[in-house]
Order: structure tokens, then C-alpha cells, then sequence
């Protein structure tokens, strides 16, 4: 049998380089546009309000209101049992409603005149700083409707982030939610530039009326709605973008320090849309649903939502804090009410879900937790031998599929490598979690895995608009010429890359060579069937003492894969032979395992510093490891386990949700020494 090709080699060959590949669906001409008249994200809007008049676009659900619910939990001090009464808020939510393409359309116009009626003029800055919302993109799209330049900032970007790329790009307009307006009043006095702000969200009038006299700059402080108005009553024609012209820029979550301005163009974005089109669309069906919830402000998020547009499916907007039915009342979680096919998640929230899957499934018991895990290998072993497992769906995974929504037909994971482990857990028992790999500088898009080309770890054959080519990494050994399987750093070229830095022109010389060529600092490696997969990266490549290199992101997607891990940091000095690590638990989890074994004692914190216990966690993740093919020198020496959960607000997390090494290292600099010290005695 002749295996399929997803990818052609094109060019010649040159020295320390692989060939370079493109789809096997473009290989001579690389695709920039999705349909004809299509150019701009202006054209993808109006594509749709033309061809999906009616159809549901848009959907999105009202707070009705908070429910306080009071538990009393059992702590331990100083040896003595002090019981607590802690509060939780629960959200009420109103079933979804909808806002078909034609209205979306309307009701961008709208918003374009309101903008140019405060004052906003063709290239001026709208700064989005708020949460993912339709609010959030009709803002967008209601911004290029007058050629307007849009600046993304996560919600969770703390107040000196915010501050710098406000002033940065000279925003002149900011549309946030009233809980960030703390945020934005402390950056206010340093950005003379804001002129507007717009908000979702309550307000009390005394407090707008307080920020009008403390700013005097602000020339308008209204609300979303106030500005739908505005718009209204001074309707005005529609000034639509050029292609080349600067559709977003996209500040990077700085995790490696001052957030950088990626520049995107109109044409940038719609050739991305344009080559997952080309991939996918055969495989969209009529009544696809997708669930939106990640941060737009995120190139995944702005990605998938534009592209859902042109698809013409229907998008349904949630939150992470409402997605299940155990953070709602009075109502079904965001999954439940929407029922989506098709979901977009970063690992945290693959590893997240499969871990509630499990702890459902041993709460009833050591036979049901048997029979359901014979049932995945069972299902697996189908699988790979060409059979049906369709009677496995209806009686096994029926319940995980429920929580889901029950529609759950493919999910597409990217932002970080995800675990072979929980990918092929989730497969087996909700849906195919497909594979993605791109960067915010290549408009989200560097290759995507299609159904025909599913396999677990790879990420998938190049996007009909980028063309990849491995170069050596030699200082690692990763070498176009190795066999069998050709590796190097992953670079990208196409007309959905960017041009560079806002800026920033010495970034934008380190990151992208003359002839167009964007460096990613990933490593990959050809697999035969001509996808791609991601094996190291290049940056977080660290040498130990005995000559070996490791790379910590793809030992922590392995170790995060494990039952007992909220999240892990791996941290190797050259002067050892194996990496350490620093190990945030689910705490219900450890206590359990602790409690069966018969070690640790009730206090939270005492628990998580005892030796015993340490040791316990240490075993369990090098079982992880050994199971996942980690070798010697990857399995870690020793793990300190951190009591508290890791947060934006804490600066261990940066607002994409990754790692952020340089706080957390330096914060735990000590425990980090002691751990190293011991394997060098």
C-alpha cells in the first residue's frame, strides 16, 4: 500500500537545510485569498452577511444574576482542627441568544460611524483590552468598517503591559469591561494619548462621573450601548481597509520580558483564513457549532473566529468560568447549553477536562474505573486495526461526550505542545483532538492536522499558505540529514507571515531573514507521510553535564499529563546531569493517594514540604515519564510541590497561560539550589 503524502518538496537543496515543503493541496502557488472579492476582514464579514443572510452567526448569553453559596471546610493549625466558612459565587446565565450574519453586519457599521463620530479617523488605534465577548469582535470588525487599526491586550495583561502598548501604538480609543477599569485608571495618567473609552458592564454613575473630572483628557466615557447610538444617529458610508494595510497588532504576552507588537495586515490574516479553508472546508458540516471562549487577544482565538465567520458557522461565546455545570446555577454550563461540534483548546484546558473525566469515572468505583479504561485500550486496539467502536461510544463514552455537549465531533488543540498521552485519552473517549502549530508572527498558521491525517503527536502537513523548512540546530544534533527522520528549526515563509515588529526594527531583523523566512526557534522533524511534528524548542534547549540536551516544554507536557498535576516547571543546570522540577498539585488528588498510603497529615502546606510525600510525587511522575519514553537523563532528580495554585496575578503565568520561567525560577531560586546541590554532592 502506498502511504498518502500530505506535503510536496519544492526548491532545491541547499546545504544545512531540508527541502522546502508545501501542501500537497498548493504545491506551486501558495493560496491568499478564500473566495474572489476577499481580501480584507471588512470582505470575510460582508462574504457572510451575503451568502448566511439569516443564518446564526453569533451567540452569547446574559448574567442574570450571582448565587453566594457557603461551605464550611476543615483546616489544620498548628496541630489543632479549625473549622471555616468560605464563600463561592455561582453564575446565572440566560439560554443563548443569537445575532444572525446579516445583523453582525449592520451592527459593525453602526459601530464604525460611532467610532468615527468620536473622533477616530482611518489607521487611528482602537486598544482592546477586555474579555473574549461578541461585544469584543463586532468592536473589531466594526473598526475595520472604517479602516481602524485594532490592538489587542489580554484581560489578564497586568497594569505596566497594558500601559506600555496603549502607549506604544498611541491608542486613541479603549473598549474594555467595567472590572478592568481599575486596571485601565492606573495607566491612564501615562497615556495622553486616550481620548475614548468605551465599557461592557455595569457601572455606577457616581464613579463614571469621577473618572470624567480625574481624566479631563478623556473626551468621551460611554458605555457599548451609548455607543450603538451614537452610531445610529449619525450613520455613516463604510471606509474599507486595503489589503496591505494593518488589520491588528498583537501584543505577545511578554513572558521573556517588554511585550512585543506583532504587525498583521488585513492580507496576512485573510491568506491564513484562506489556507484553512483550503484544509478543512470539506470537512465543515451544515449546523457546526463552535464553542469560543479562549482569549481573543490570542492569534488561536482571532484565528478561528474569523475563519468560523467565513465558514458561516455559529459561534458561541462563553467563558472559562462557565463553561461546565459545576460553576453555574439555575442553569446548564456554557457546553451544555451550546452543545458545540467543534471545540479549540490549548493544553491546560485538554489536560484540565481529561482529569475531571477520570476523578467522574473512579468516584464510582474500582470495577466502573476498570471496565472503563478496558474499554479505551479496547477502543484503541479497534482502532488501529480498521474496526468499528461505534457500540463503545454508545454504552462507554456516552457521559464524557454529554459533558461536552453531546454534538462533539473534532477539537483542535494548539498554543503549546499537548501530551501524546491526553491526546490520545480524549480521542478515544470524546472526539479526535487534532493537532496545530503556528505562532502569532505566521498569523496563527503553520500546519494543521486534517481528520485523513490523524495520528497522535504530530501537528500536521504545512497550510496551503506557508511553505516550512527545517535548518540545523547543531549544537543539539538536529540535523536536515539525520535519519530517518530529517529535524532542524521550523521556518516559515508565505503571505500570512508578518513583515515584523511594531517598532522594533532590530526584533524584526533577529526574527525574519531578507528574502522572508520567519526563524520560529522551534524544532521539528518530516515525518514520512510528509507532516510535521514539534520536538523541541530551540530556546528552552538545555545542556547538562553530561553532554545531553533536553527540552523542558515537551518533559512538562508529559509530567502535566499525569492525574496528580495542576502544573509543573522543569528547571536543569548545566552543572547537573537531570533536570529538577517544581510541581503545583490538584490538591484533592495528592491528598487522596496520601491518605491511601498512609503518609502526610492534614495540613495543607505541611503536607505538601514533607519528604514522604515528596518522594511519593517524585515515583508517581518518573512512572509518568518511564510510561512516555522519557529517557534517564529527562526523568527528573527531585520535585518541590508548591502549595498554591499558579496565577497571572502572581506573575507565574503569562496571560497566554504559559510558564513564566524568569519569575518563578527567581522566586524559587532557593528550594532550586537545594534540590541541584543535593545530585552534585
Amino acid at each position: 500500500m502506498i502511504q498518502q503524502l500530505f506535503s510536496v518538496e519544492v526548491g532545491d537543496k541547499v546545504p544545512g537545510e531540508t527541502r522546502v515543503r508545501r501542501s500537497i493541496l498548493s504545491p506551486d502557488k501558495l493560496v491568499e485569498t478564500p473566495a474572489q472579492n476577499v481580501h480584507t476582514l471588512y470582505d470575510v464579514l460582508r462574504y457572510s452577511a451575503h451568502h448566511y443572510t439569516d443564518r446564526n452567526g453569533f451567540g452569547f448569553r446574559k448574567e442574570l444574576g450571582t448565587v453566594q453559596e457557603e461551605k464550611e471546610i476543615v483546616k489544620q493549625v498548628n496541630g489543632s482542627e479549625i473549622k471555616e466558612t468560605k464563600s463561592w459565587t455561582y453564575y446565572k446565565l440566560s439560554d443563548y441568544q443569537y445575532t444572525t450574519y446579516q445583523e453582525a453586519a449592520k451592527i459593525t457599521q453602526i459601530i464604525g460611524s460611532g467610532l468615527k463620530q468620536l473622533g477616530m479617523t482611518k489607521g487611528d488605534k482602537l486598544e482592546i483590552f477586555a474579555m473574549t465577548s461578541f461585544e469584543w469582535m463586532m468592536m473589531a470588525h466594526g473598526a475595520f468598517t472604517q479602516s481602524m487599526t485594532v490592538v489587542t491586550a489580554y484581560d489578564t495583561l497586568g497594569a505596566e503591559g497594558l500601559g506600555f502598548s496603549i502607549c506604544e501604538v498611541e491608542a486613541v480609543t479603549c473598549f474594555t469591561n467595567a472590572d478592568l477599569i481599575p486596571v485601565l485608571r492606573k495607566v491612564l495618567p501615562t497615556c495622553p494619548s486616550v481620548r475614548n473609552i468605551i465599557y461592557t458592564g455595569e457601572l455606577p454613575e457616581a464613579e463614571i462621573q469621577d473618572l470624567k473630572s480625574t481624566f479631563p483628557q478623556l473626551s468621551s466615557f460611554i458605555s457599548y450601548n451609548e455607543l450603538l447610538h451614537i452610531g445610529e444617529s449619525h450613520m455613516s458610508e463604510p471606509n474599507p481597509p486595503q489589503k496591505q494595510e494593518l488589520c491588528c497588532i498583537m501584543y505577545t504576552s511578554g513572558s521573556t520580558g517588554t511585550p512585543k507588537g506583532v504587525l498583521l495586515t488585513h492580507a496576512n490574516v485573510v491568506a491564513a483564513i484562506s489556507g484553512v479553508n483550503r484544509m478543512l472546508q470539506h470537512f465543515i458540516e451544515d449546523g457546526d457549532t463552535v464553542m469560543a471562549y479562549l482569549p481573543l487577544a490570542h492569534v488561536l482565538e482571532f484565528l478561528v473566529e474569523n475563519v468560523c465567520i467565513f465558514f458561516g458557522l455559529t459561534l458561541g461565546y462563553g467563558t472559562v468560568k462557565t463553561l461546565t455545570d459545576a460553576s453555574v446555577r439555575e442553569c446548564r454550563g456554557d457546553f451544555a447549553a451550546f452543545r458545540p461540534s467543534i471545540v479549540t483548546g490549548v493544553p491546560q484546558v485538554w489536560e484540565t477536562i481529561k482529569k475531571t473525566v477520570m476523578a467522574t469515572v473512579a468516584a464510582r468505583g474500582p470495577r466502573i474505573e476498570s471496565i472503563f479504561h478496558g474499554a479505551v485500550d479496547l477502543k484503541s486496539w479497534l482502532h488501529d486495526n480498521g474496526y468499528p467502536a461505534g457500540v463503545l461510544d454508545k454504552v462507554v463514552f456516552k457521559k464524557v461526550k454529554q459533558q461536552l455537549g453531546g454534538r462533539f465531533r473534532y477539537a483542535l488543540s494548539g498554543g503549546a505542545p499537548l501530551s501524546t498521552e491526553t491526546q490520545r485519552f480524549l480521542s478515544l473517549t470524546a472526539a479526535p483532538i487534532l493537532g496545530g502549530y503556528g505562532m502569532t508572527e505566521s498569523c496563527g498558521m503553520c500546519s494543521v492536522m486534517t481528520p485523513e491525517q490523524f495520528s497522535y503527536g504530530p501537528v500536521g502537513a504545512p497550510v496551503p499558505c506557508t511553505e516550512v523548512k527545517l535548518v540545523d540546530a547543531p549544537e543539539a544534533g538536529y540535523l536536515s540529514t539525520n535519519e530517518p527522520k530529517p529535524q532542524g528549526e521550523i521556518w516559515i515563509r508565505g503571505p500570512s507571515v508578518t513583515a515584523g515588529y511594531f517598532k522594533n526594527e532590530t526584533l524584526t531583523r533577529e526574527s525574519i531573514t531578507s528574502d522572508g523566512w520567519l526563524m520560529t526557534g522551534d524544532i521539528g522533524e518530516w515525518n514520512q507521510n510528509g507532516t510535521l511534528s514539534i520536538i523541541d524548542r530551540r530556546k528552552n534547549l538545555i545542556k547538562l553535564s553530561n553532554g545531553e540536551y533536553i527540552a523542558l516544554e515537551k518533559i512538562e507536557s508529559i509530567y502535566k499529563s499525569s492525574t496528580l498535576a495542576e502544573n509543573i516547571c522543569v528547571y536543569a543546570d548545566s552543572l547537573c546531569a537531570r533536570p529538577v522540577a517544581l510541581f503545583v498539585p490538584v490538591e484533592k488528588s495528592l491528598k487522596d493517594i496520601c491518605q491511601e498510603k498512609g503518609i502526610g497529615n492534614d495540613n495543607w502546606e505541611t503536607l505538601c514540604k514533607d519528604r514522604a510525600v515528596r518522594n511519593l510525587v517524585l515515583n508517581l511522575l518518573h512512572d509518568q515519564g518511564k510510561k512516555s519514553g522519557l529517557k534517564g537523563s529527562e526523568l527528573i532528580h527531585d520535585v518541590w510541590i508548591c502549595p498554591e495554585l499558579w496565577t497571572t496575578d502572581m506573575g507565574y503565568l503569562t496571560a497566554a497561560q504559559k510558564l513564566n520561567r524568569r519569575i518563578i525560577t527567581e522566586d524559587f531560586k532557593e528550594q532550586l539550589k537545594e534540590m541541584n546541590q543535593s545530585q552534585k554532592n
